[in-house]
């Protein structure tokens, strides 16, 4: 599943390519869609908020998507060759003079009126890359439920939104922690510094090709390495030398340091 700085770079992409131009063609490719065309209108803007992408659009609509784990939007110049994969994963086609951007295997694609925009991402937690960051009231909703595992909760976007898969096995390591381990374990200063950490990480890699999350390491701890334990199995960990193990946690795989990561931080 993309982190929330690679869903920020792709709305930028979008923004780039379409704010302030009329759409000359689009196609919206699913069912309940069909018979909506936004030809002639001027696209207003692209924004992230956490995940999800809200293209805003001239006479108060807003195309809303999400890329969930495949998911994809690509821009082509025109005459350019569409290679995003086959015709039948395009779900939506926007495109104006100068660009055309195909949406593929968006498994969320809705039009909602741009004053319901609350309806689609109401539900979110403070973005860690949005206006709306507010470190107190993520940590809060991280604690809500103590009893919940410290992977689970970060993933959990009505705490705050953002955090991926990698990520999570990211932050985990370094807090020292499994991402099993009840959040509410944690010493309250290891839980407000995890919360300023992922603030961090994602703000560092929110304009970066390549993401990484190993620049602070020590000189000759992995210096080609990009990631401390995320994909990574079997690999000597970075810092101890241990190797790095994965297992599932909520259907998706997690990686960790049994040596590093052993127990609660305190």
């Amino acid at each position: 599943m993309p982190e929330g700085d690679t869903v920020l770079q792709t709305a930028n992409r979008l923004d780039t390519a379409l704010a302030g131009r009329v759409l000359t063609h689009s196609d919206l490719r699913v069912p309940r869609l069909a018979t909506a065309d936004l030809t002639g209108r001027t696209v207003l803007d692209v924004t992230s908020r956490g995940k999800h992408l809200l293209t805003r659009i001239e006479g108060g609509l807003t195309l809303h998507s999400h890329l969930r784990m495949d998911g994809a939007w690509r821009i082509y110049a025109p005459g350019e060759r569409w290679r995003g994969g086959p015709a039948h994963q395009i779900r939506a086609v926007l495109a104006n003079a100068e660009h055309t951007a195909v949406g593929y295997r968006l498994p969320v694609l809705e039009l909602l009126r741009t004053r319901d925009e609350e309806k689609a991402v109401g539900h979110l937690g403070p973005d860690l890359l949005g206006p709306d960051w507010n470190a107190e009231t993520a940590l809060r909703n991280l604690l809500t439920d103590p009893a919940r595992p410290l992977g689970e909760a970060l993933l959990d976007q009505r705490n705050l939104a953002g955090i991926g898969n990698i990520y999570k096995a990211e932050l985990c390591f370094l807090a020292r922690a499994t991402p099993w381990l009840p959040i509410g374990d944690l010493a309250a200063p290891t839980a407000a510094r995890l919360v300023t950490t992922a603030k961090q990480l994602l703000e560092a890699n929110r304009d970066r090709p390549m993401r990484t999350t190993t620049s602070a390491a020590p000189r000759g701890y992995g210096a080609n390495e990009r990631l401390w334990v995320y994909g990574r199995t079997n690999r000597p960990c970075l810092r101890c030398g241990t190797p790095i193990r994965t297992a599932d946690q909520d259907a998706r795989p997690t990686y960790w340091c049994p040596r590093c990561q052993s127990g609660p931080t305190h």
